[in-house]
């Protein structure tokens, strides 16, 4: 079976939504369980950069193919927890991370040089 490739967000969240429900694994994603999760798998992923120099953490994943497939799957497993939890939530993830960018926007502006 090959896998569907959505081209939005809210298509990859139905993805997921989907692998959840044919599992039954709703009754286990409260968000204190996805929030949790998410945190662990941000771990495992920062795991792969532990005690590596700034010049070998920038290069690992170019360098070493079975290092950058490991990190693309904790990249991954931390971005289906944050898709799941939103769906749960029932955030619109485009308008949230818009308004997000913006906010950041005022905090953070572009400086230009004079």
């Amino acid at each position: 079976m090959t896998p569907p490739t959505p081209s939005s967000l809210a298509a990859l969240q139905q993805v997921v939504r989907e692998f959840r429900d044919a599992r039954n694994w709703r009754q286990f994603h409260s968000p204190k369980n996805l929030s949790m999760s998410i945190a662990i798998e941000a771990a495992e992923l920062m795991e792969h950069f532990q005690w590596l120099t700034l010049d070998e953490a920038a290069s690992l994943a170019q360098t070493d193919p079975v290092a950058r497939q490991a990190i693309a799957e904790e990249l991954a497993d931390v971005l289906i927890y944050c898709l799941s939890l939103a769906d749960i939530l029932e955030y619109d993830l485009a308008e949230i991370i818009t308004a997000k960018l913006a906010k950041n926007a005022e905090k953070y502006p572009v400086k230009r040089e004079a």
